[in-house]
């Protein structure tokens, strides 16, 4: 059976963290401005992987997308995403998973909640 993160633990995060992170503040902007355009204003979205890591070089950006509502397309949105995502960063890979009420938890989920940084 996967793991799945209490909804509590979730909550801990509820602003956008000032923690650590290889991002540049308007990168970050760019990031939640297009997921909330693309999927609601109640998204929220998670920096996690390399990328929260001070210490590390180079590497993707790795993000989840935390939706209230169930998704009817979420390999068509994360693609949206990751696409126009990466157009604003010159190219930069990004990778976008997406927790949804309808979709599987899976431990790279609990992972990312829980070592991410809230955009």
């Amino acid at each position: 059976m996967p793991a799945t993160l209490p909804h509590d633990l979730a909550q801990l995060h509820a602003e956008p963290s000032n923690a650590a992170m290889r991002l540049q503040p308007e990168q970050a902007t760019f990031i939640r401005n297009s997921v909330h355009a693309t999927a609601g204003e109640s998204a929220r979205v998670w920096l996690f992987g390399s990328r929260v890591n001070d210490a590390s070089r180079g590497g993707d950006v790795d993000l989840l997308l935390e939706l209230e509502k169930p998704v009817a397309e979420p390999a068509q949105l994360a693609a949206r995403l990751a696409s126009c995502i990466a157009r604003s960063m010159h190219g930069r890979k990004v990778d976008v998973l997406i927790k949804a009420p309808n979709l599987l938890s899976l431990p790279i989920h609990t992972v990312a909640l829980s070592e991410g940084v809230l955009l």
